[in-house]
């Protein structure tokens, strides 16, 4: 049954939804632009309507060349819910639902584009349309309609006037759209109410053939299988552990390497995470008040640290381990850009070094060690799944990972001893009696108090500028992707021989489906810049090709899962990528849009002027070169000459706030430059995939490998802003995350199981995380 929508559900022309479209493009220039071109047109289209309705419709909508597919979903969605929506005729509305009601299959039809009727028809209950279509190529309208165009009515029926009834039949349908003689055209033009999304797929070549002949049956891998998990409450861990559980039920047991952290011990610790984690709400819902008792069947709570030698556990615990463990995953480590480095080689460097002398020691265990695919450091290129020993990004001439972590550990001695020196104890007095109102109130005890904090302030400057000084010189943009290479080297070299592999997830973020549809943790990667990007800052300084390789938690921990599987068969390669870079890549130009484009489906639902007013602010790619001609660098500048000039006159500045907000933007920038300005990198991800490949059939619904599946628009806009604006955005304003904890508490007679160790300096390591 095909229903007309014009004339009967409303009064629709195609200009006022391209006008629509045109003034919410991305650039102020592209909506004058655009908009004059349709006031051009006005002009001539009467003729070109009069003459030939279709060739009219065509010149029409060459306005939209340069639009993007991602923005012409989202504003049509936009234009039907907050524009059209309303004017639906109830009449016209009582009849399609009688009509759908008596089993019709109804056909909209209509000559507005399918991004404004795809909504109206899952807004009705519509399944399939025929409207005009744009091409696209890249991503973007050429301006030029697919066949068939859908021209509008002719003058006669609107003469006739509207009717509530739009059923057409189709050879009066086919007249009237000037295919008669072709209906066949028009049959084929019926689509799906639905978004298209371009799915690629990139052939996998097994040039080892007999690794794949056998099935990896992912779930028979583990039953009964002995697990050793290190940063289990990080933001990756906690993830794996909860779907390791859900799926794996048959998971002989897991043994959690906890840190105590000041009075609180690791069991404590564990409990507040399953109580006020929502990453356990899947196995609350599933065990309800049985979930203490099946967590204490499962998991095995022990306090200790992989930073400190042995694990900082006695000598039987350790020993019971060796002997029992099937598998270590190691998810810990510091993740922090530029830390102090003291905190960086103890999580990342030598918590990894004992690790290999476990592992060397164990009966029968292997390792899958978490790193990340940005140890490539500033290097451009395709990077192959590849180990090389003693590796540096600028390819320094005997370079030797064993003596360089030996040298920074020397390093970081040397800054503790200069911390004593005479010259400086005097350099940190005259600080602390420099403060205004010092002099007065600081002595004696009080004074040597706050030479002690400043001299440890000025150990961590110095330790955190001694990490970045390095890492820049070797080649690594930060001190974080510097000791995880370093890592990576040094367990070649220790753990030579045995059953390790390592696994590089890219920029991890917002779950897809695990452990529920948007949830994420903490101020990472992707937070700082997307907030950015929803207040009045537009100039977005970015290579416009860089692929951003972001790679959802849920694909992360899913592909851990069929690498865990691997090590456990012996089936396994040395080194795994997790990345969507040559499988389903985004860029930034894209990236930065879709950022904009899920921002503006927030603030177009808020009514205060704010809101509206920062929904027409789209962030743009601009050059360096122009950011700082133009952007935070310029408007801070200008900003201290107007705080300098008021100076004499106000006690405060009069602008100091502007200027530390500026400053914050601009060291944002600074800090994330590699990831969205600097060195294009695209990661392989093939290893995985061979894993995926090699899944049985009843499995691979649940632990397949599938990066081509992300649909980025509907990832960026209905999953990840949305889970940011939840989990992130609130840590950024200094505000509380609205949680309501559970009330968890481990069985009393299982908590002689979890190890008690004294606090000591495992209490203020690095903590474990992303």
């Amino acid at each position: 049954m095909y229903w007309r929508v014009e004339g009967s559900l409303l009064d629709m022309s195609a200009v006022r939804a391209l006008g629509f479209f045109t003034w919410n493009a991305q650039t102020f220039t592209e909506r004058w632009a655009r908009r004059g071109l349709i006031a051009v047109s006005a002009v001539f289209r009467p003729l070109f309507y009069a003459a030939h309705r279709v060739f009219a419709t065509r010149a029409l909508h060459t306005v939209l060349r340069g639009i993007s597919r991602d923005r012409l979903d989202l504003l049509g969605e936009e234009f039907f819910e907050y524009v059209l929506k309303p004017r639906l005729r109830p009449e016209a509305l009582r009849l399609l639902e009688e009509t759908l009601a008596s089993g019709a299959r109804v056909v909209l039809v209509s000559q507005s584009l399918d991004h404004v009727l795809a909504p109206m028809a899952r807004h009705l209950g519509v399944r399939e349309i025929i409207g005009n279509r744009l091409e696209f190529r890249d991503g973007h309208a050429t301006g030029r309609l697919l066949d068939p165009v859908i021209r509008p009515r002719g003058g006669l029926a609107l003469i006739l006037g509207e009717k509530p009834d739009g059923r057409v039949p189709f050879d009066r349908l086919a007249s009237d759209l000037g295919y008669s003689a072709t209906p066949e055209i028009l049959r084929q033009a019926v689509r799906p109410a639905v978004r298209e999304v371009p799915r690629l797929r990139r052939p996998l070549v097994h040039f080892e053939c007999n690794q794949m002949r056998e099935p990896l049956e992912v779930r028979r891998s583990y039953a009964a299988k002995h697990i050793l998990l290190a940063g289990g409450t990080g933001f990756i861990g906690k993830v794996w552990l909860a779907e390791l559980l859900r799926e794996i039920p048959d998971v002989g047991r897991i043994t959690l390497l906890v840190r105590r952290r000041r009075s609180s011990c690791a069991l404590r610790r564990f409990e507040r995470l399953v109580a006020e984690s929502p990453v356990f709400e899947p196995l609350y819902e599933r065990h309800g008040a049985n979930l203490a008792r099946f967590l204490a069947e499962h998991v095995e709570i022990i306090e200790g640290d992989a930073s400190e030698p042995g694990f900082g556990l006695p000598e039987d615990v350790r020993r019971r381990l060796q002997q029992s463990v099937d598998l270590v995953v190691n998810s810990s480590g510091l993740t922090d850009f530029n830390p102090d480095l003291r905190d960086a080689l103890a999580g990342n460097v030598r918590a990894v070094m004992h690790l290999a002398e476990f592992l060397r020691a164990s009966d029968h265990a292997a390792l899958l060690h978490l790193s990340t695919c940005y140890v490539a450091g500033r290097r451009d290129g395709r990077f192959a799944e590849t180990l090389t020993p003693n590796y540096t990004p600028v390819g320094v001439a005997g370079f030797d990972a064993g003596l360089e972590w030996r040298a920074l550990e020397e390093r970081i001695r040397e800054i503790e001893r200069r911390a004593e020196d005479p010259e400086i104890t005097e350099l940190l007095r005259r600080e602390a009696l420099a403060k205004p109102g010092a002099a007065k109130e600081l002595a004696g005890p009080a004074l040597e108090n706050q030479i002690r904090k400043n001299r440890l302030r000025w150990i961590r400057t110095q330790m955190v500028d001694e990490g970045m000084r390095r890492a820049a010189e070797l080649g690594w943009p930060n001190t974080y992707t510097f000791t995880k290479s370093l890592a990576e080297s040094l367990l070649v070299r220790h753990a030579a021989g045995l059953p390790v592999a390592i696994v590089r997830p890219a920029i991890v973020e917002s779950s897809m489906e695990r452990p529920f549809r948007g949830w994420n943790e903490g101020i990472n990667t992707s937070a700082s810049l997307s907030y950015l990007l929803g207040t009045y800052f537009r100039q977005f300084p970015s290579n416009e090709r860089k692929r951003l390789d972001l790679i959802p938690i849920d694909l992360v921990t899913g592909g851990m899962t069929l690498i865990g599987a691997a090590l456990l068969n012996r089936r396994h390669k040395p080194v795994y990528h997790l990345a969507t870079s040559v499988s389903n890549p985004c860029d930034m130009r894209r990236s930065i849009e879709l950022t904009g484009l899920g921002h503006r489906k927030h603030f177009r639902a808020q009514p205060d002027f704010d809101s509206q007013l920062r929904m027409r602010l789209d962030a743009i790619p601009v050059s360096k070169k122009r950011y700082q001609r133009l952007s935070a660098p310029a408007q801070k500048a200008f900003v201290q000459r107007i705080n300098r000039m008021a100076a004499p006159i106000f006690r405060r500045a009069p602008l100091a706030r502007h200027e530390r907000d500026l400053e914050w933007v601009e060291n944002l920038i600074a800090l994330f430059e590699p990831f969205i300005l600097l060195n294009n990198h695209v990661f392989e991800a093939d290893n995985v995939r061979e894993l995926s490949e090699a899944l049985p059939e009843n499995e691979k619904s649940v632990f397949a490998y599938d990066p081509f599946g992300i649909d980025w628009w509907d990832y960026w806009i209905n999953v990840h802003l949305p889970a940011l604006r939840r989990w992130s955005y609130p840590l950024i304003e200094g505000r509380p995350l609205d949680l309501i904890p559970r009330d968890f508490r481990w069985p009393r007679e299982a908590e002689s199981a979890a190890q008690p160790m004294p606090a000591g300096p495992s209490g203020s390591g690095p903590r474990s995380g992303r």
